[in-house]
């Protein structure tokens, strides 16, 4: 922005505003008044603002409220702002009033500025731009409109990607047995395909909880304005403003059916964050498996190689790191904090308002915005690309005496027990134990005892 400045009025007086500032004195006093984090409003919530903006605009025209010349300027300038050419005039910090009006209000100054501007015609930030509207059901609406967009064009897709190259290797290993565990200790085989499946239904049914909540996030609470009873809007504008979103930008948003609910109460935003942080949970989880599945290479599990991304010391030559799966862990620990700070932010609708709104906005869009790019990263750079240590995975095989459990039918568990104790004891091979305790052909052990048939179940 320029160091001139030029004076702009509002109700309470005036203010020295950049001269080359599409805001105006609203927007100045709140940049003066929240010097706090210097996080801005996030690009998927500038662009939520544009685009209702736009269509309370048109909305309005057709219900004979805003002039028609004055409508097409201001959804011309509001589409403007939604596609991302006026970020730079949003400075407001996350951390200001609770309702997110100083953000609608920067909105608004800036549409009517350009507006103006580029009609001839006197656009009114709060008479036009904001007809029919008040902050308190705009920037609500706003979460739902930006979290619902981030998740149909970013996260759903970048999950589906994950779940699929997770089931790509799953297939393409499925021939592959090894040691399973539980407790981190040795267990009855699995195959790597088996393993493998595991995540790819864990990112599966994570998608499934997003979808199930998506219904409520796309619900609308614009129409609403002061305090949920519709004060200066037409009956008719939260059903119409809906549908005009929902047509613009192939969302099948709707108008809340409860105005009282969508201001006082960030319930589908709780709900949704719930979801974001099962699919954490879930991710941790498949980062840790790799983690432990790569580790050594010599004197860990060393089951598989990640590829080799980056030199992972500064003072020990050769070592690699597995640094994608850190990444996804600290991504995943975000969004669960992420998710508290959305608790505690859904817990404070006052009365008839919810005062916590910027930074829940903020947070869910940040916890959307993370998991999509780390889901991609995580298939492309990790999962894609490892190899499988075969040699490894046949040696613990051979020396696992939790394969006497195949035996329990047969010789009970008593007896099954010595021979594993002794197996371990002695540091051999289960088979060989086994046939020195056991009346039992060599063959008839080996067909008993095959990882690979132990993988299929059943007795």
């Amino acid at each position: 922005m320029s160091t001139k400045t030029r004076i702009e009025k509002d109700s309470m007086g005036e203010m020295q505003v950049p001269a080359d500032a599409l805001y105006a004195a609203q927007t100045q006093r709140a940049v003066d008044n929240f010097p706090i984090s210097g996080l801005p409003l996030p690009r998927s919530m500038i662009r939520a603002l544009g685009l209702i903006k736009a269509a309370c605009a048109n909305t309005n025209m057709q219900l004979g409220l805003l002039d028609s010349g004055l409508a097409a300027a201001i959804e011309a300038a509001a589409n403007a702002v939604a596609e991302g050419d006026y970020d730079g005039h949003f400075p407001i910090d996350i951390f200001q009033t609770g309702s997110g009006t100083s953000s609608n209000m920067n909105s608004n100054e800036v549409i009517a500025n350009l507006a103006s501007q580029q009609s001839g015609l006197l656009v009114h930030p709060n008479d036009h731009v904001n007809m029919g509207q008040s902050s308190n059901d705009v920037f609500p609406t706003a979460i739902h409109v930006a979290a619902s967009l981030e998740l149909h064009e970013q996260l759903l897709p970048a999950l589906d990607h994950l779940a699929t190259t997770i089931e790509s290797r799953a297939t393409e290993l499925a021939g592959i047995t090894k040691t399973g565990r539980t407790h981190l200790m040795d267990a009855m085989p699995v195959t790597m395909g088996q393993e493998l499946s595991g995540w790819g239904a864990q990112i599966r049914h994570g998608m499934d909880r997003i979808r199930s909540a998506l219904p409520r996030i796309q619900a609308l609470t614009l129409g609403g304005t002061a305090v949920g009873t519709g004060i200066n809007a037409h009956a008719e504008m939260g059903s119409r403003v809906a549908a005009r979103l929902a047509e613009t930008n192939s969302v099948p948003f709707t108008a809340m059916e409860n105005f009282f609910e969508g201001l006082s109460s960030q319930d589908a935003a709780v709900e949704m964050s719930g979801q974001l942080k099962t699919v954490a949970v879930s991710m941790m989880k498949i980062a840790n498996d790799l983690r432990w599945m790569n580790s050594g290479p010599l004197a860990g599990l060393g089951e598989i190689a990640l590829p080799a991304l980056q030199p992972g010391s500064s003072i020990m030559p050769g070592k690699v790191n597995p640094v994608i799966p850190e990444a996804t862990a600290m991504v995943c620990a975000q969004v669960i904090g992420n998710d508290a700070a959305i608790t505690i932010g859904g817990q404070s609708g006052n009365f008839q308002l919810n005062v916590m709104l910027p930074m829940i906005a903020y947070n869910l869009l940040q916890s959307i915005e993370l998991l999509s790019n780390t889901a991609r990263v995580l298939a492309d750079k990790s999962i894609a690309g490892f190899s499988v240590n075969q040699q490894a995975l046949e040696g613990a095989l051979a020396r696992n005496p939790i394969l006497v459990t195949a035996l329990n039918p047969v010789i009970g568990y008593e007896k099954g027990a010595k021979i594993a104790k002794r197996a371990y004891a002695e540091g051999r091979p289960l088979l060989e134990v086994a046939l020195e305790e056991l009346d039992m052909q060599e063959e008839e052990l080996k067909r008993l005892l095959d990882p690979h048939t132990l993988t299929k179940g059943g007795l």
